[in-house]
């Protein structure tokens, strides 16, 4: 079983709740992140502060488009969990060029440093995003990918990087993609803190179209035990990994507004540029290979995710 273990982008979302996991299992675990201030630096300090005292846990304060920084991390490092990016649809959609120098840059900067090393695999953290537009749900791993984002095309420009440097330089690859992530930590940006936030306040909630577009709703865990698994499973292997229900925005905001009895009105505007209209995981191929199924239902994670909110003084409710 690896030993050491490097997470980019450690510090945020998904990446701090892998640490968690890997240290509990006793793995020595190294974050490189960059603290940028796409959100408050302060929230990611938040994510890690409770391991900072752990001798198995190491923090790297670095860019993913750094060599030196991208070097130094890779020092003695047998598996890469690989989560850095510029995150967001409406920044890739505003600023198109900084989403691909993140995302596509960086992560060619890591797959080149990787070389002629004893790495022995790197996990890629995609996203559902590289589907776009599909004629069918739900969608399955070989389905034709036609991405309506910027952020998407460099997510998916990533995966083929990674599997052509996979293919030609030895090491071993998986490709994560995850639906619609969310729970404790998620990113104050993202649709369910915003509707939990203003629901709680009994403030207005506003949502983007008709409210009739779908997702399929991934809590934090599910998604963290896919990668659990992809460590030592699912080699040159590329899994959607979703609960396998969708959920209409609309159903969602109801969902909300009864688990926390709020008042809040709904208001409908302009539909946003770049969003996806329907999103589904077939999960089938993830089952069958990583072993792996969802085991937190859509209620159970609301529910979840609003209790945590209300007791973390960060959110200010």
């Amino acid at each position: 079983m690896p030993e050491n273990i490097l997470i980019t982008g450690g510090a945020g979302f998904i990446g701090s709740h892998l640490a968690d996991r890997l240290l509990e299992k006793y793995h020595h675990v190294k974050i490189i992140d960059n603290f940028s201030p796409y959100y408050s630096p302060q929230l990611k300090h938040q994510n890690i502060n409770h391991n900072k005292g752990n001798p198995s846990f190491e923090i790297i304060e670095g860019d993913i488009k750094d060599k030196d920084a991208i070097k130094t991390a890779l020092k003695d490092t047998e598996i890469i969990y690989h989560l850095a990016s510029q995150p967001g649809i409406k920044t890739s959609v505003d600023n198109p060029q900084k989403t691909n120098d993140i995302n596509v840059n960086g992560t060619l900067n890591i797959l080149n440093q990787m070389r002629n090393t004893g790495i022995k695999k790197i996990i890629f953290q995609s996203s559902s995003s590289v589907y776009g537009k599909v004629k069918s749900l739900p969608f399955s791993e070989n389905e034709q990918k036609k991405p309506v984002s910027p952020y998407g095309v460099s997510k998916l420009a990533c995966e083929h990087y990674v599997r052509v440097f996979s293919e030609l330089y030895g090491f071993k690859m998986t490709i994560i993609r995850p639906f619609t992530v969310y729970g404790p930590r998620m990113r104050p940006d993202l649709a369910i803190a915003i509707f939990t936030k203003n629901a709680l306040k009994n403030e207005p909630i506003t949502i983007f179209g008709d409210g009739n577009q779908t997702r399929d709703f991934t809590h934090v865990n599910n998604v963290v035990d896919a990668n659990i698994r992809a460590m030592t499973k699912g080699d040159a292997e590329t899994f959607d990994i979703g609960t396998g229900r969708a959920y209409s925005v609309n159903d969602l905001i109801e969902k909300i507004i009864k688990i926390t009895g709020s008042a809040s009105k709904i208001i409908h505007t302009d539909k946003r540029q770049g969003d996806t209209q329907n999103t589904l995981a077939d999960t089938s191929k993830a089952k069958k290979i990583l072993g792996w199924e969802p085991k937190i239902s859509l209620d159970e994670g609301l529910k979840d995710y609003t209790e945590w909110f209300k007791s973390d003084p960060n959110n200010n409710i």
